[in-house]
């Protein structure tokens, strides 16, 4: 009798017209709510197309239906790490009934290779590719402040760092003019 959705959750499996299966909402939701709760079903030595970022250099497989989440390049869902280390979907914006569950990739993974197709997202910001957060340009990283997952933001600031400490090289050795 599992008809692809927890009881009383506020969502459930459904088929979508072009992505496959779906997560949809049997509820609305407001912005900042909890709409998912993640729980990791086991780890993972690496990062592949159904792998979750939960730290650095930590990658896990989300169980239940959290792992059936669409991605979108203008999501309704942003990641919040839970207690467990997993993450949670919280609405970026309300979500009605009947709307599809949808969260960007990149706000879990840092790096996103596994997608060649173009995306099917139907978002008119839709970036044509599903990428990771080290592709995003700052303008859409700064859009999703607050509902990505702690980690990317902090490989960012290491990075800008390690730019300020090393800069790149001038002159000669860079293969510009002195």
């Amino acid at each position: 009798m599992n008809s692809g959705h927890e009881v009383n959750s506020g969502y459930e499996l459904q088929r979508t017209d072009s992505k496959g299966d779906g997560v949809f909402a049997t509820r609305s939701f407001q912005v900042g709510e909890t709409v998912m709760v993640g729980v990791i079903d086991r780890e993972l030595d690496h990062n592949h197309a159904h792998a979750s970022q939960v730290s650095q250099n930590r990658f896990v497989l989300h169980g239940g239906l959290i792992a059936k989440v669409n991605h979108s390049c203008d999501p309704n869902c942003g990641i919040r790490l839970n207690a467990g280390g997993a993450h949670d979907y919280v609405a970026r914006r309300p979500i009605t009934a009947d709307q599809e569950i949808t969260f960007d990739y990149a706000m879990r993974n840092y790096s996103v290779e596994h997608f060649a197709a173009h995306c099917q997202c139907g978002s008119p910001r839709c970036r044509d590719h599903i990428t990771g957060w080290k592709d995003l340009p700052a303008e859409r990283k700064a859009d999703y402040h607050g509902f990505v997952a702690p980690y990317l933001t902090d490989i960012d600031h290491r990075h800008a760092t390690e730019q300020d400490v090393f800069p790149p090289a001038s002159g000669a050795a860079s293969g510009l003019p002195c």
